[in-house]
């Protein structure tokens, strides 16, 4: 059996990623909330959705987005360092479709692992079922979040002084720290 850095036990408590095989700890940005793949887990999920249409990177991010009910969507940062490791193994082959857009195909390697690493592959998708949370009980939120990003972003267009800096800074501070307290 081959020698690689997939995590067996489902989802990640740590972030962030190492070059291809220094192993890689997915979760996003440090998420300590379970959210995410554990080491080399994101791989053998895109490498199990190439298997069923090969496909770019952001119809993988909406796909998994989608499989486990928007409760965890990899940023492209992960994705597309996945997507290199697992070219640079020879477990897919990305080419260039029509639209100029790259799209990664699963090779016989890439199957060869999937068969190898089906009840790893299972327990993540097991383990994901099980989390709480769906895309219907997080909309609210999800847009609420978006809501303070658009307004964030339209107040900046205005010039502010640095009292006004200051002062919404310290609103998003304080409102962070009750998130985090709250349960």
């Amino acid at each position: 059996m081959r020698d690689f850095p997939f995590n067996r036990g489902g989802f990640s408590h740590h972030g962030g990623h190492h070059a291809p095989h220094g192993g890689h700890r997915f979760g996003g940005r440090g998420r300590r909330d379970g959210r995410g793949f554990g080491h080399g887990g994101l791989r053998l999920v895109l490498l199990k959705f190439i298997s069923e249409k090969p496909s770019h990177g952001y119809e993988l991010i909406k796909a998994i987005e989608e499989q486990f009910q928007g409760g965890y969507a990899p940023s492209p940062g992960i994705v597309y360092p996945a997507l290199s490791w697992l070219e640079d193994g020879g477990f897919i082959v990305i080419t260039t479709d029509a639209d100029n857009r790259k799209v990664a195909s699963i090779t016989e390697a890439g199957q060869a692992l999937l068969a190898e690493r089906a009840e790893d592959l299972e327990r993540l998708f097991e383990t994901a079922a099980d989390k709480p949370g769906n895309r219907e009980d997080y909309a609210p939120l999800y847009r609420a979040m978006d809501n303070l990003k658009a307004a964030l972003r339209t107040r900046a267009i205005r010039p502010m002084s640095k009292t006004d800096i200051e002062n919404i800074v310290d609103w998003i501070d304080d409102l962070a720290r009750k998130i985090e307290r709250s349960e």
